[in-house]
């Protein structure tokens, strides 16, 4: 093997530095998906904390399910919660998998290498979810996820492969060498086993370890995928190439279609991708995928601080009143009620605390927002009965309480403030007229509140209260 200056030596430290060292943040979020894909038990609200954590993912995870490419029903999206109903399960797991694999190579050293392999990636999934759809099967979400995984390892070498990389550019610009070869003298081995070996060690579906390890005689999904593959390299030379010609045949013959009939239907997808890579957050990709003609969506600005939304206050409270109607499951209904005050509302922490069992503590049992998650493992606190305490007296009177720097001057928010650390937060109680079973908390992070806020956090632990008072009605447990 050529040597190049230091680095990973062989395949399995590559795939080891990347897991660990460049990739860590995608590696967790990959885990708790995971977790929840293989679970047959895991609840939406478990699915939807786990991309409401990350505001960015959730922002294009609801940008995707609200396009006509994935939501076919055209049926309007506001929450993650609503998007796991509208969608599924599944390909809105799916969906957040493949939105942390793009932001984590994006947040890279990006260069031409790594556009290209995206553009080959989205490329290569939007034709492969074609050609699947095309045979009237069903497996369309995965299809597409399979494809635009089956090249990770390419797009993680070339945004972090360093000296490597450079090497490896140099060696494939020569001339006369093709790609796998490069890859063989300078590396020792293909970035195809790297993508192969990273699919296994993040467990990111047997489609797409099938796809990648290839059976050319397979008429399953997998060929699917591999077909999306060659069109999107062949497309490369040009729709007009002999390589190209060679893939759309088949196409044709794996659709059992005449080829007049798929060509045209082929290189309109290439067009469709150059879209659903903007759509990801990655125009540049989308740019570099041949024939991409039409005018994609400019990127969008970062998003500004949250702030309240009226608007969407109001779908959320509707999807939720809709939600108590229908018998949804409290957990479900609490779910969506804390994304209403995260993203409604503008608050940045959000917790929902449950009454235990016995009625002797207060625990969190769902954070949301920038360090909710870890400001719901502190939220535990013994029910003293101590009337001038803003927790006690949540539970005991049903009271709700804003706290703010005059409110802390009058005493009895010591014990919350040494969870919360902060001098301006709302407490608002839910449940039954004489039975409360949690409290609603929420702030923005030490930032003072507002009236306008105030009062929507109480509209949202009100439909909180409703829904739980339908259950009791009916014999539900809460």
């Amino acid at each position: 093997m050529t040597s190049t200056s230091s680095g990973p030596s062989d395949l399995t430290e590559w795939i080891a530095r990347i897991r660990g060292r460049d990739m860590p943040v995608f590696a967790r979020t990959v885990d708790a998906l995971r977790r929840i894909i293989v679970d047959d038990r895991a609840s939406a609200s478990a699915l939807a904390q786990v991309i409401l954590k990350d505001a960015p993912m959730t922002t294009k995870v609801l940008r995707l399910a609200n396009s006509a490419y994935f939501n076919h029903a055209n049926q309007g999206i506001n929450t993650v919660s609503r998007a796991i109903v509208v969608l599924g399960f599944d390909p809105v797991a799916q969906l957040a998998l493949s939105v942390a694999l793009i932001d984590a190579l994006l947040g890279g050293s990006v260069r031409s290498r790594v556009n290209l392999e995206m553009a080959r990636s989205f490329h290569a999934a939007v034709q492969a979810r074609w050609a699947i759809q095309r045979r009237g099967e069903q497996q369309g979400e995965e299809v597409f996820i399979a494809a635009l995984l089956s090249r990770v390892g390419e797009m993680a070498f070339w945004c972090f492969g360093g000296d490597q990389a450079q090497a490896l550019e140099r060696c494939m610009s020569q001339g006369g060498v093709r790609e796998e070869e490069a890859q063989q003298v300078v590396l020792g081995f293909s970035l195809r086993h790297l993508s192969a070996g990273l699919v296994r060690e993040w467990k990111l579906g047997s489609l797409a370890a099938a796809a990648i390890e290839g059976d050319a005689r397979s008429r399953g999904p997998e060929r699917a995928v591999a077909i999306g593959d060659r069109l999107a390299r062949a497309a490369e030379d040009g729709w007009d190439s002999v390589a190209a010609r060679r893939a759309i045949r088949e196409a044709a013959d794996y659709l059992g279609l005449p080829v007049s009939v798929v060509s045209a239907e082929i290189i309109a997808n290439a067009g469709e991708a150059a879209r659903v890579a903007a759509f990801f957050g990655a125009p540049e990709a989308g740019r570099a995928i041949p024939r991409a003609e039409a005018p994609l969506p400019e990127p969008e600005p970062p998003a500004p601080p949250a702030a309240p939304d009226a608007s969407l206050q109001l779908r959320i409270l509707q999807d939720l009143a809709a939600m108590s109607l229908e018998r949804a499951a409290i957990a479900d209904i609490l779910q969506l009620v804390a994304e209403g005050v995260m993203r409604g509302v503008g608050c940045e922490r959000v917790v929902v605390a449950l009454l235990t069992p016995d009625r002797l503590h207060l625990q969190g049992k769902m954070g949301l927002g920038h360090g909710g998650e870890a400001l719901c493992a502190r939220f535990a606190f013994p029910m003293d009965g101590d009337p001038d305490d803003v927790v006690d007296d949540a539970i005991d009177s049903g009271k709700a309480c804003w706290v703010n720097p005059a409110r802390v001057e009058r005493g009895g928010t010591e014990r919350l403030q040494a969870v919360t650390a902060s001098d301006s937060g709302f407490v608002v109680p839910f449940g039954s007229a004489t039975r409360r079973i949690g409290v609603l908390y929420a702030d923005r992070n030490g930032r003072a509140l507002d009236e306008e806020s105030w009062r929507a956090v109480q509209h949202f632990a009100l439909q909180a209260s409703l829904a739980v008072a339908l259950c009791a009605a009916e014999g539900v447990p809460s």
